[in-house]
């Protein structure tokens, strides 16, 4: 059964950082586009990131361009969010996501198989 899990949210003053992880069990990472996504309260699910599985190119959302960063480690089957210079409005439950599709743009949730259980990020002071 393939099963993707998250870690590494918590709570972060404004300015802060944090590395999501993402673990894939039952299905290899190079044959997937991942995605992160996040869900505010009362919001709707927002496409944060991708990373593709031909030759690794990388996609963001427009508010995370430049303080976040999505890479993989295929030894580990593993992908990871590294986010800098977290703002408030960044606060949420990020999941990770995996697509047989290529990415050439930021994939829509509609387009992915799998899904993490999501993992809390909080910015505050």
């Amino acid at each position: 059964q393939p099963q993707l899990v998250e870690s590494g949210g918590g709570l972060v003053q404004p300015g802060g950082s944090l590395r999501l992880s993402c673990v894939a069990s039952g299905f290899t990472l190079n044959y997937a586009a991942i995605g992160w996504f996040r869900q505010a309260p009362g919001k709707e699910r927002e496409r944060v990131s991708c990373i593709n599985h031909y030759d690794d190119k990388t996609y963001y959302t427009d508010s995370v361009k430049g303080r976040f960063t999505i890479s993989r480690d295929s030894a580990r089957n593993t992908v990871y969010l590294q986010m800098n210079n977290l703002v408030p409005e960044d606060t949420g439950v990020y999941y990770c996501a995996a697509s047989d599709l290529a990415a050439i743009e930021l994939l829509p949730d509609y387009e992915y198989d799998y899904w993490g259980q999501g993992t809390q990020v909080t910015v505050s002071s």
